[in-house]
């Protein structure tokens, strides 16, 4: 076990640019070239974007982050992880939710999706179409090769500016490794590494564990995994 205290500022996110291709003058000898502009939007239009659009995307600084689609034991280590916390918070005030659930960071601005949260008490919206939550209680990443380092490193500092925050889970699919993030005193946070299937994994700021057992059921590795 191992406590470290960790700068709680945001730091700016990998750039990924939104673009919209434009055609040149008509007058200009370069009249039939297109060209790659770059466009930054603001967080109104993105989010009306958002609501219509088939697929998901983060946002930051009037930039749009598009998001891959997942593996397979990704999606079945956050259904694991869904359905495991689900039982356990039947009956109590904190509800889980999947990878649907988009949430703003408030100090920051970013708009990004967790592989899974959990919220406890009231759900908080950022506007009226309440489809936008800013106060979950627990986040949870599974890491993937594409995005490793930016979730362990400047969306991991973006979640905790957010002062509802007491848990960060980040969760490896290509080994059984588990961190666990806890809020202590003063901007500190408590890391706790789960590396056996007998290990239990407590989520000490809502009172419930998840086995490892439970997190990684029937996800299948590589004989040197």
């Amino acid at each position: 076990m191992l406590l470290i205290k960790i700068d709680a500022r945001a730091r700016q996110p990998r750039r990924v640019c939104h673009t919209e291709q434009v055609t040149t003058n008509t007058l200009s000898p370069m009249a039939n070239i297109m060209s790659t502009v770059l466009k930054t939007i603001t967080a109104t239009q993105y989010l009306a974007r958002e609501r219509k659009a088939d697929f998901k995307s983060e946002y930051f600084q009037g930039e749009v982050f598009a998001m891959a689609g997942g593996s397979p034991s990704h999606s079945l280590i956050g259904a694991n992880v869904v359905r495991a916390t689900g039982n356990q918070l039947d009956g109590k005030t904190c509800r889980v939710f999947n990878s649907d659930l988009r949430i703003k960071v408030q100090a920051s601005g970013l708009y990004t999706y967790p592989d899974a949260s959990i919220v406890c008490g009231e759900l908080q919206f950022d506007d009226e179409q309440q489809d936008t939550v800013t106060n979950p209680t627990v986040i949870v990443e599974v890491l993937s090769d594409s995005t490793e380092k930016y979730d362990r490193g400047r969306k991991s500092a973006h979640y905790r500016t957010i002062d509802s925050v007491q848990v960060i889970l980040l969760i490896a699919q290509d080994a059984r490794h588990v961190e666990c993030y806890t809020r202590q005193a003063e901007d500190a946070w408590l890391l706790r590494e789960h590396l056996s299937l007998e290990d239990a994994v407590n989520l000490d700021g809502i009172g419930i564990s998840l086995s490892m057992s439970e997190i990684y059921r029937g996800v299948e590795f590589k004989p040197d995994e």
